[in-house]
């Protein structure tokens, strides 16, 4: 099957007034066969790299003896590499193309999985084994929605992003039951299987096309995407991308981390694995629908639904019991949604820089929001619990919540005001 490119589908480009549709529906291009297949990668690729990396801590404590602190250590470098290494994925892209990024992150990454089958023996063969899958990580994903998104309208973008999304939640779904027969009793097996499964992934992207990014940068890159044409002295309303996905992942990630502390000793273990399937079975349905309407929201409006619809669902996990939690949950995977997409879109319509540079600075914004929520749950729980309600906890998250969309729009009245002055003026 050629994956090469093949422009000229009917209907692209054309005035929906004049395609015989009904009036007020847009005809959407068909997905090119490139984008196909790095959705499909996309999927393949977290559901090997998840049916690893959620066991790595009991692999390299039970397996291998690692102390829990020198364990919780590794893992932290880890997660600041795969993060924060998403800055480099702009320099490198630029030098030697998307493309070939793409490769360099999918050759490591499987040299690393590779490197956990004699690793299961030797530390020092684990922990640098897992420092390269998170450094083909930290280049790949900003590689992979850049390519995506290369040469894409703004009004196509919803729709491709939220595809990408759906695809890794899904193999980050499926990854870690598929892995469980295997993990602790044929380990070795697991990642013979997962190495494969990346050099095959890895030899389909070396058939992809080259795209414009791919050629040899001259300052082209900055330019806007097709269809559309900067508007001059038209600053978008709204705080910074990088600061609101900042907070937004940290508000996110008190719901990711301490939900399991907190539901298990009052549900069950099996009612939490089923809420984690179901969040992640509603994300990777209702992100696609959600599109359209996502990127048609201004983005204080997206802050202030994004935010609230966090709020709700963190107030519903403290009010407790099965039905609490599971409309909590369904709750926060509205407002990942909302915030987690807008603010994808809303940097790439803001920046003059390629995509996956943009891409690249929002995983660092992540990787700090991450590294704050962890920082600061851990203190605020143990406070809630050591006062008797752990409940107190999400009452506080939920208040950070509310908050944070007014901390983040506080000024902008002020400002808007001032431009209206000026324009009269």
């Amino acid at each position: 099957m050629s994956l090469r490119r093949t422009d000229g589908a009917p209907g692209a480009g054309a005035d929906p007034g004049r395609t015989g549709r009904a009036p007020g529906r847009r005809e959407r291009p068909p997905l090119t066969g490139p984008q196909r297949f790095l959705l499909g990668g996309s999927f393949l690729i977290t559901l090997g790299s998840f049916a690893v990396l959620p066991y790595m801590s009991v692999l390299l404590h039970q397996r291998l003896g690692l102390g829990l602190g020198t364990v919780g250590f590794v893992l932290a470098v880890a997660s600041l590499i795969q993060f924060a290494g998403g800055v480099v994925a702009g320099p490198v892209t630029g030098r030697i193309g998307l493309r070939r990024a793409m490769l360099l992150a999918l050759g490591l990454r499987t040299a690393g999985f590779a490197a956990f089958v004699p690793g299961l023996t030797s530390p020092v063969l684990a922990v640098g084994a897992l420092l390269l899958v998170s450094a083909g990580a930290a280049l790949y994903l900003p590689a992979n929605k850049a390519y995506l998104v290369e040469g894409a309208s703004e009004a196509r973008r919803p729709r491709l992003l939220s595809a990408s999304g759906s695809a890794f939640n899904a193999g980050m779904a499926l990854g870690p039951p598929a892995a469980a027969p295997l993990v602790m009793g044929s380990p070795g097996v697991l990642f013979s299987c997962v190495t494969v499964l990346f050099a095959l992934v890895g030899a389909g992207h070396a058939l992809l096309p080259a795209r414009a990014a791919d050629r040899p940068s001259d300052g082209s890159s900055a330019a806007p995407a097709a269809g559309r044409a900067p508007e001059a002295g038209a600053p978008r309303p709204g705080p910074s991308p990088f600061v609101v996905t900042v907070l937004s992942v940290y508000a996110f990630m008190f719901f990711q981390h301490y939900l399991a502390l907190y539901a298990v000793p009052r549900t069950s273990a099996a009612f939490y694995g089923a809420v984690l399937t179901g969040y992640a079975a509603l994300l990777v349905v209702a992100q696609p629908l959600l599109a359209e309407r996502v990127a048609a929201l201004s983005y204080p409006a997206a802050l202030r639904w994004g935010f609230g619809a966090m709020a709700a669902g963190m107030a519903a996990i403290g009010a407790g019991g099965h039905g609490g939690i599971a409309v909590g949950g369904a709750l926060l995977c509205l407002g990942e949604i909302v915030l987690f997409l807008k603010n994808d879109l809303e940097a790439l319509a803001r920046s003059s820089a390629a995509p996956a540079s943009v891409f690249g600075r929002q995983r660092l914004a992540a990787g700090i929001g991450a590294f704050a929520s962890g920082v600061v749950g851990g203190q605020l729980y143990g406070a809630a619990e050591s006062a008797g309600s752990a409940r107190a906890f999400w009452a506080a998250v939920c208040l950070q919540c509310l908050l944070l969309p007014v901390f983040l729009l506080r000024r902008r009245p002020a400002r808007d005001r001032e431009g209206s002055r000026a324009g009269a003026g």
